[in-house]
């Protein structure tokens, strides 16, 4: 039997370059190397597109910041791309998870991994996957949206039916207080593993949280607390989608940040989440409900809180490349749900096309 050849893309020019790497590794190294001839693609944080040479049966999984090498550069990436069979996109991020790799593979006409070009694009920009959510009626928390112009020093609020209106930074706090109320989470709308994310208690802390949010994105989303517990959901599928059983995080800091994630082994899962069975059923009915709103194939991992006062279910976000490294919750969701790795990688390479 022939081989699939099967094209492994990772690293890339987001923020989260390094989380890339580590999944991308982690992927190669439980792929059933018998099925497939697998060609890992590595993209520096310059852009340049480059083979991993090393061979695949020594390739060992990556930590976040440690170097993909030896590499050799890719000289025709078009070229190279044709030659393969399937793709699997494993770049977390801005020119990964934002529509622009699927729509190269498209145009290409090369199967891929994972959400389309629109679900892709949608899911990346936290401030349209609100808007999607609130016409699907999810409950969600409450917001306002703004976007920045960092050099210039200008602040426009955008209101419910998308009017913009130029304020200054500080009628953008007087918003804030009105309509939602201190203390709030600030996040660049396009950004992941919580880069970018700052907790505002104050209006100080609120006006330093929007500057430094703009330096990652224009767009920005000011989102009220939910004081309660941290849930995640993950599904499978195109047209027939399934859901997992529920899994919690337990953060080692105040909210879950990349150094919870990923650099503070203090940070706990918990699978399954010990929740009321209702609220499981709830929770993954929401999940399969979010991922056909925004038209989701492949995959995603679909994030809720349950408020600790009400036990009311809040979606968080939607993401379309959730982390595949060994700690991941994608994965451990699928194991627990008796999908093991190798098989949950199978199963999403053939929903490809």
């Amino acid at each position: 039997m022939n081989k699939i050849k099967l094209g492994i893309i990772f690293g890339g020019m987001s923020t989260e370059h390094g989380v890339s790497v580590c999944s991308a590794t982690s992927i190669i190294k439980n792929l059933n190397h018998d099925k497939y001839e697998i060609f890992p693609i590595y993209i520096a944080e310059n852009g340049k597109w480059f083979n991993y040479v090393k061979p695949i049966e020594q390739i060992e999984i990556l930590k976040v910041g440690e170097k993909v090498e030896p590499i050799q550069e890719i000289e025709n990436e078009i070229k190279f791309l044709k030659n393969l069979d399937v793709v699997f996109p494993v770049l977390h991020g801005l020119y990964g998870e934002d529509g622009t790799i699927q729509g190269l593979l498209e145009l290409l006409k090369i199967k891929y991994v994972g959400c389309r070009v629109l679900s892709s694009s949608i899911c990346m920009d936290k401030a349209y996957t609100k808007i999607i959510f609130q016409k699907a009626n999810i409950p969600q928390a409450k917001y306002i949206y703004i976007k920045t112009d960092y050099i210039n020093k200008k602040y426009y609020y955008i209101d419910n039916e998308m009017n913009e209106q130029i304020l200054s930074i500080d009628q953008i706090i007087l918003k804030v207080k009105e309509n939602i109320k201190l203390p709030v989470f600030v996040k660049p709308s396009n950004s992941g593993s919580s880069v970018g994310i700052k907790k505002a208690n104050n209006e100080e802390e609120l006006k330093q949280a929007i500057i430094y949010a703009s330096q990652f994105d224009n767009k920005i989303l000011i989102e009220e607390e939910i004081i309660g517990r941290e849930i995640e959901c993950a599904v499978l599928g195109n047209e027939e989608v399934k859901a997992t059983n529920i899994g919690e995080i337990l953060p080692a800091e105040e909210f879950y940040t990349f150094d919870a994630k990923y650099n503070n082994s203090e940070s706990r899962v918990i699978i399954p989440a010990q929740i009321e069975q209702t609220q499981k059923e709830k929770i993954r009915e929401l999940a399969i409900k979010a991922f056909k709103a925004v038209d989701g194939k492949g995959l995603s991992r679909v994030d809720f809180f349950i408020e600790k006062e009400t036990q009311k279910v809040y979606i968080n976000e939607i993401n379309t490349l959730p982390g595949f490294t060994q700690i991941s919750m994608y994965p451990k969701l699928w194991e627990e749900s008796g999908i093991s790795y190798t098989e949950l990688l199978d199963k999403l390479i053939e929903l490809a096309y």
